[in-house]
This record gives C-alpha cells, sequence and structure tokens, in this order.
C-alpha cells in the first residue's frame, strides 16, 4: 500500500477532513491535498507530493499512529485501537510534593507571561506555587487565576479556576467552561464549542452578554494546552439583601397575621 493511501486511511479513520486533518497536525490543508489527490498535470494526470519524515512524525504524535504501519507492513494503524483520537501535542510537565503526589500549581495573574514560554519548562514550574487539595486528586489540575469579566456572572475577576488537563480534543464537551491557553491569546477562560472534526477549530464563547466579548474560534495548530474547569473559589461572597428581603417579607406575614387574630379577639 503507497504512503498516500496510508495516509487516506488515517483520515478516513479519524472521521476528518483534509482540511481538519492539516489543523491538527500543523500543516496547510493544501500540502494534505498534495498527498492524498495530487496536482492536476498538463496531460490530465495527478502527481503526488510523497510526504517528508517531519510530516510523518507529526501524524504519530499527533494522531496516535503506529509507525509501523507508516513506514513498514503492520495493518493496525493506531498504536491502541481503540485510541484512535486526535490528542493535543504537549507534554504534560507537573510538580510533585515529598510523598510523591501531585501539586496542583498556581498560575496567578503576574505570572501568565511566563507561562505561555514555561509551561513545558519543568525546572520554570517548579518556580510557581504549588499546593494539595483533597478532592482533586483523580487528574492532573491547575489553578488559574480569573482576569477581566468576560465570563461575568458565572465567574468574576479575581476568582480562582481549578482546571483538569485535557490531553484529547475528542474529551472537551460542548458547553462546557475551559482554560485554553493559545499562542496569540494566552490565557483565557470561555464556554467550548469543539469543532476540531468538522473544521480543525474550537469555538470560543463568554458567558457576559454586554456586547463586548463576541464569540470567535481558534485553530487546533494555536493551541498549547486546555484545561476543564472542575471548580472554582471565589471572592465575590453573596449580597445579604436577599436575606434581608425574606426576612422582611417574613416580618409582613406575622405582623399580617397579628392584626388578623386582633380583630377575631376584638
Amino acid at each position: 500500500m503507497e504512503i498516500h493511501t496510508k495516509i487516506k486511511h488515517i483520515i478516513d479513520e479519524l472521521k476528518l477532513n483534509n482540511n481538519s486533518f492539516a489543523k491538527v497536525i500543523g500543516v496547510t490543508s493544501t500540502t494534505i491535498d498534495s498527498i492524498t489527490i495530487g496536482r492536476l498535470q498538463a496531460d490530465g494526470e495527478r502527481k503526488r507530493t510523497k510526504p517528508g519524515f517531519d510530516l510523518l512524525q507529526s501524524i504519530i504524535t499527533h494522531c496516535n499512529v503506529n509507525p509501523d504501519y507508516l513506514f513498514k507492513n503492520s495493518d493496525e494503524i493506531f498504536v491502541n485501537k481503540t485510541n484512535n483520537q486526535v490528542s493535543l501535542n504537549i507534554p504534560k510537565i507537573i510538580t510533585v510534593d515529598a510523598h510523591g503526589e501531585e501539586n496542583i500549581n498556581f498560575v496567578g495573574v503576574k505570572a501568565r507571561a511566563g507561562y505561555l514560554d514555561g509551561y513545558a519548562d519543568p525546572e520554570y514550574m517548579e518556580t510557581l506555587p504549588s499546593f494539595s487539595m483533597p478532592m482533586l486528586k483523580n487528574g492532573t489540575y491547575r489553578c488559574f487565576e480569573i482576569k477581566g469579566n468576560s465570563m461575568s456572572t458565572t465567574i468574576h475577576d479575581g476568582d480562582y479556576l481549578f482546571g483538569k488537563y485535557v490531553d484529547n480534543f475528542d474529551d472537551i464537551l460542548d458547553g462546557r467552561i475551559y482554560v485554553v491557553i493559545s499562542k496569540n491569546d494566552g490565557v483565557v477562560v470561555k464556554r467550548v464549542l469543539n469543532r476540531i472534526r468538522e473544521s480543525g477549530k474550537l469555538i470560543l464563547k463568554s458567558d457576559n452578554r454586554d456586547g463586548n466579548y463576541p464569540m470567535y474560534s481558534i485553530y487546533a495548530e494555536d493551541i498549547l494546552e486546555i484545561w476543564y474547569a472542575s471548580m472554582y473559589a471565589s471572592k465575590q461572597m453573596p449580597d445579604p439583601i436577599n436575606i434581608y428581603e425574606k426576612l422582611h417579607a417574613l416580618e409582613s406575614k406575622v405582623y399580617e397575621m397579628e392584626e388578623a387574630l386582633k380583630k377575631k379577639l376584638n
């Protein structure tokens, strides 16, 4: 089986089109078209481009492809047949405590700029404040300080969001809140619509509806990390006015009952 046919099979197995597949592995759709379809020649024939080693390595890394399928005669397309999913091309750097348990690293507002350069650097990660929480043990978590009001009234400026590491685009659920780390936008907190398989991108939405935060999209190739919002801690204490209103209503009812009782007794 020729290499262009094998790549076409991978795309089909992942249920992607050439454009979205190209976005996932970090090349142009023209590159994938030239490999799988070929360039139309003057004589009407199509001449296919042979993929380079770097492109094949990217396919292996991003899509869990079995190297023997590409380079030898194995019929097994994926490293794990049940795991033919599109993965994020990012290392998972963690720190641990004295007992070998994973820490939760804290990324404050002031640390955001450095985080974009150091998220994959173990030495940088060691410099971030870290702590543990007993209820967050079933995965890798990171705590992000919220900046801005794009997610009001759900999450407010200065709140702390605890994100669980996401290592596969297929695990991103529509309508849920995620911390998305990207090359161009840095650290943002948004509701996400997953359109990776259809068009190679995520659509990001804000909860704040005042018109200052329009919906926008981000391509898979620009994404560095994604963290699923599992819980948050807020500095916004509930306004006690609702409690007072209920108390006033209760006092009013008691007063009316007393007045009604006085009339009956009279």
